[in-house]
Formats: structure tokens, sequence, C-alpha cells
């Protein structure tokens, strides 16, 4: 099989094909995948709450209201690397539009769908399935969608409204995640467009990467996505009804239960070099489930490809540090992700200054 660009691509089926197979009763040896029993978390503990940031107050409330949500915001950064986002003013019409349309895409046949297979790790559309079957051990519960909205918009000519929807969203969604640059800028003593200007954001990388989680029979022995972080400054995720996304915090995996409408935000690995590990990229993983189909859709934002993440030197000299990462181009980053060398440790450990 080969995608329209000539490049060959896993002969894996998509899990949407397996899943739909009237004889599917069991996990396949090639997805098994064993969790920690003693890492399960528990959602319904208070404690365990993602923090929520009312966006309305950090765009237009009060000075004196905005000083608060700057100081919750920091907070979040710090103690968790997620929290929910309310008010934001993208209409949730819009957002569930845009998880249909995706939906949509992932319900055409096959044969449809194979002139977006591709390797590439950054062609502006691709979709497939699990991870990288090339190097992983085991497959993953998922199929997924990228398509890059940002700093060129991308589009899919089919599913009919694809294009429409994922613009509005796209754009919406960027203003969003400007808006929380701009209040993590200030929640580390630093100009609002500190790290907008200093990541080239006006260029920066934009991804909607889209996720389908089918039904599987037997949830506690497959993975839709094992413990990773996110390679950006910030991720913006929205979902369907079915919930999935679990967050290690404080040693324990706990699930996210998210407020419909809400965006759930958390820190990337480049924000995590940005800030000298004040604000850390958390771990974070997606369950399946034996009931329904959970759609996700997770909206990277990073750096222009060619600018370098490097300790910001104003934090650095504030806090009395050294730099503990040397510095490498998002494209460069984005593409050690990818690779079999962040199989054998993260990818932060990476580009860790090594002292003698």
């Amino acid at each position: 099989m080969e995608a329209s660009n000539g490049h060959e691509v896993p002969k894996v089926a998509s899990i949407k094909t397996l899943a739909d197979s009237a004889s599917f009763t069991f996990v396949p040896s090639e997805y098994t995948y064993t969790k920690n029993p003693n890492e399960q978390g528990d959602a319904n503990d208070p404690e365990h709450s993602i923090p929520i940031i009312d966006f309305a107050l950090l765009t237009s409330g009060s000075p004196d209201q905005r000083a608060k949500v700057i100081q919750e915001l920091r907070r979040a950064c710090e103690e968790w690397g997620f929290f929910q986002v309310t008010n934001h003013g993208v209409p949730e019409n819009l957002m569930q539009s845009m998880i249909d349309t995706c939906h949509r895409f992932f319900d055409l046949p096959e044969e449809e769908k194979k002139e977006f297979q591709t390797r590439n790790l950054l062609d502006p559309i691709k979709c497939g399935t699990s991870f990288n079957v090339d190097i992983e051990k085991v497959h993953l519960w998922r199929d997924f969608l990228k398509v890059i909205a940002h700093p060129e918009f991308n589009s899919l000519y089919k599913p009919a409204g694809y294009s429409e929807v994922s613009l509005e969203f796209s754009k919406r969604t960027r203003e969003v995640a400007t808006e929380i640059l701009k209040g993590i800028s200030e929640s580390l003593g630093l100009e609002a467009d500190y790290i907008a200007k200093a990541m080239n954001w006006d260029r920066g990388l934009q991804i909607l990467a889209a996720n389908y989680y089918p039904a599987c029979p037997q949830p506690d022995k497959a993975i839709g996505i094992p413990p990773h972080t996110d390679h950006g400054l910030v991720t913006l995720l929205i979902q369907n009804e079915m919930g999935g996304l679990e967050v290690k915090h404080k040693d324990q995996w706990v699930l996210v239960n998210a407020a419909p409408g809400t965006f759930i935000v958390n820190i990337g690995d480049q924000m995590q070099i940005l800030t000298n590990d004040k604000y850390k990229s958390i771990w974070h993983r997606a369950v399946v489930n034996n009931k329904a189909t959970r759609i996700s859709i997770a909206v990277p934002h990073g750096p222009s490809l060619d600018t370098p993440a490097l300790p910001i030197p104003e934090l650095l000299e504030r806090e009395g540090q050294t730099p503990k990462y040397i510095g490498m181009t998002y494209e460069k980053f984005m593409e050690l992700q990818a690779s079999p060398a962040a199989l054998t440790k993260p990818c932060l450990d990476h580009l860790r200054v090594k002292h003698n």
C-alpha cells in the first residue's frame, strides 16, 4: 500500500476495521498492553479535580480579577500542568461540529482514507492507526487524523463540511491558546507577549489531531495512547461524551472529568524547557472503554519549526539557576519524539545538561 505521495505506509489494519468485525470478542495479542495495577486513580476524589480557569476573567475581567486568575494559572501550572478552561467564548456547537465532522472522517470507507496515509512526520495531512507501527512493541487502540492548521491552513475535501468547520475551529482555538500563553507569561513575572515573541508564535505550529477510540471488549488489556508528554507549548483538547484522559498527579493516574464545553489544557515539553522545570509537562494517557466510541481532538500549539526553546534568561537570573536544557529546534524535537530514541528515555532527558 502506498500513499499518494509514493511513500509506503504500514500494512496494519485500522482499529475501526478490527472493532467493526462481527466476530470480535477479545483483544489480539499485538494490542495487548499491561498496565501497572498499583497506578489506578480515583476521579471522584475532590483532591483529584483538575483546576478550573475562568477565561472570561482572564481576558475581560477587572485588573484585580485578572491578577487573581493569573495566580490561579500559576498554581495550576506548578501543581498540575493540566487545567480546564471555561467561558472561553468558542461556541459549544462549533466544538461539537468539529467532533462530529472528524467522526464522519473515521467512518469513511478505508479505501477513501488511503490517500492521506503517510509516514512523513510533518506532512500537512496524515491519517493512520496506532502511533509508529515500525518501532512500537504493542499497537494502540486508536486511529488518528492529523492536519496542520497553522502557520498554513490545510484541510480535507472530505467529508463534506470538514474544511469550513476546521477553519473556524482552528482559528478560534488558536485565539484561546494565544490568551492562555499571555497569562502563562504574566504568571512567570514576564511581559504578556514575552513567550509568544521568543517562540515566534506568529509562525507557530498548530495541529488538529483527532483520535478515534472504538469500544474495546477487554478495555483493561488495551491502551488508547500510553503514558506520554506533549511536545509543544500548550495543548487544548476537546472530547465527546466518553471520557478516557488520565493524568499522572502525585504518582496516581487520575481520570479527568471535564465539564461539557470546556477545553482541557496542558503544558508541553517546550514550556518545561522555557521555564527550566518550573512548569512541568505532565505525563498523561488515553484509556479505552467497552461501551462506546470515544473521540478526542487534541490541538497542540508550538513554536515555529525553526525555533529552539531555551530556558528564559530572566527566570534563570531571578531564581539563581543555571540552564537545565540545551537548545534544539522544535522540528528536531518532534523528530526525536517519533524516533526509537524516545522509547529508551523521555525526550526531555535527551536535552538535559549533563553535569560532571
